[in-house]
């Protein structure tokens, strides 16, 4: 195992730091400790700029204008779809599809693919620690069509029970859908073994990559999904931006999903013709600011190197580990073998909530509460969980600051 000193070296933390701004800011008198980077992470200044020049040099719509100004803002656009095609190793740039975000692509999925091919009797699963977003909208199209939505369960030690997985797995099953990482755990799910036995069965496959695509390579040929959705403000970029990948030949097939400008070939009012790939599913002015913002985030992380950002990650994740088992009634949720940078856990008798606010009152920023995962949640019997996510800016140093505010809730609250 690497050493928090070498680690350092080799990421550069103070450095980095200081490409982001908001993180010398105070909160409550206290210097900002954000371990919140689960939620929303943090954003460089380079993002920041891209947004301040778009609307001080580049403001203008995309793909409709002859003028300078129209076509500079669309050689900016879409050079992010060219980035997110490198970064997700997809084969054809027109399989990037624009959204607002993760939750969006998976209602395009469930909406269009789904209503189109789902039927009274059909099976899709998906997993006990998905997130609301990747479970309203199947049961939402499950209930229209008389289709079945099975769930996988989850292991006390918070990993996918894969044995009663392959044994939920039919003929009848038409879709999988599964989140990547556990935004409520941390949990890395097994993708690989199951996209290729769904694929066995016919079904085609949604990943959840929400948390996975900040944290760990992506190549959707490698991996062979189906889909796979993501969203920029988890990767340091802006909200409100997002993308939905898709094989071409899925896309294709798929019917429209909003309806307007851009996402048209010809319109008459007898007949109207749809736009290829990948505008057939970009209707209306896109967020342009942002999507532009989201290519200096990739081009960020691809400077540091996902590899050394992981390594950065799991040190501290394993340090906040275990400190956290020394702090009497503490109990972690979510013990996976192959876990990404979330620790979630309870204390005996006290609320998150309340922990959540104390923290505050420190300038420690933590999640509170069911993540947007109320199911995992019951599972597992509490009202939900304290949630500190690391990320390439954090230090131990700061993950110290927590144990000692942890430390004193729990004297003050128990």
């Amino acid at each position: 195992m690497i050493t928090a000193a070498e680690e350092n070296k080799i990421l550069d933390t103070a450095t980095i730091r200081r490409d982001f701004p908001i993180l010398n800011r105070t909160v409550k008198g206290y210097p900002l400790v954000y371990f919140d980077n689960a939620a929303t992470s943090q954003k460089p200044q380079a993002v920041i700029d891209a947004l301040v020049h778009y609307y001080t040099a580049l403001n203008a719509n995309v793909h409709r204008g002859i003028h300078t100004l129209a076509e500079e803002a669309t050689a900016a656009f879409e050079a992010t779809r060219d980035a997110v095609q490198q970064f997700i190793n997809a084969r054809h740039r027109e399989e990037i599809i624009y959204t607002k975000g993760t939750t969006e692509g998976i209602n395009l999925v469930a909406y269009t693919w789904g209503r189109k091919h789902l039927k009274e009797g059909d099976e899709v699963i998906i997993s006990g620690m998905e997130h609301h977003s990747n479970i309203v909208p199947w049961q939402i199209v499950c209930e229209e069509k008389k289709a079945v939505l099975k769930v996988i369960p989850v292991k006390d030690n918070g990993e996918l029970d894969m044995d009663t997985f392959h044994q939920l797995l039919t003929n009848k099953t038409k879709i999988v859908a599964v989140v990547h990482v556990s935004n409520a755990l941390g949990t890395i799910n097994p993708v690989e073994e199951i996209i290729d036995a769904a694929h066995k069965k016919g079904a085609v496959v949604l990943i959840d990559g929400a948390q996975s695509s900040m944290h760990l390579d992506i190549d959707v040929q490698q991996l062979d999904c189906d889909f796979f959705a993501l969203s920029a403000h988890k990767m340091l970029g802006p909200s409100g931006a997002g993308v939905l990948y898709g094989k071409k030949d899925i896309l294709e097939a798929m019917p429209v999903f909003n309806a307007g400008g851009e996402m048209i070939k010809e319109v008459t009012f007898e007949k109207t013709t749809y736009n290829e790939l990948p505008y057939k599913f970009e209707a209306g002015t896109p967020n342009i600011a942002d999507v532009i913002a989201f290519k200096p985030a990739i081009d960020y992380i691809q400077t540091i190197g996902k590899e050394t950002i992981r390594r950065h990650e799991e040190e501290l994740l394993h340090y906040a580990t275990e400190k956290i088992k020394e702090i009497d009634g503490v109990r972690i949720i979510g013990e996976a073998r192959n876990k990404a940078s979330v620790l979630s856990f309870v204390i005996d008798q006290v609320h998150p909530q309340d922990v959540g606010i104390l923290l505050d009152n420190k300038g420690i920023a933590v999640r509170t509460g069911h993540h947007c995962a109320e199911p995992l949640m019951a599972r597992f019997k509490i009202p939900g969980t304290i949630r500190a996510s690391f990320a390439l800016y954090n230090t131990q140093e700061e993950v110290d600051i927590l144990m000692e505010g942890l430390k004193k809730a729990v004297r003050l609250l128990r």
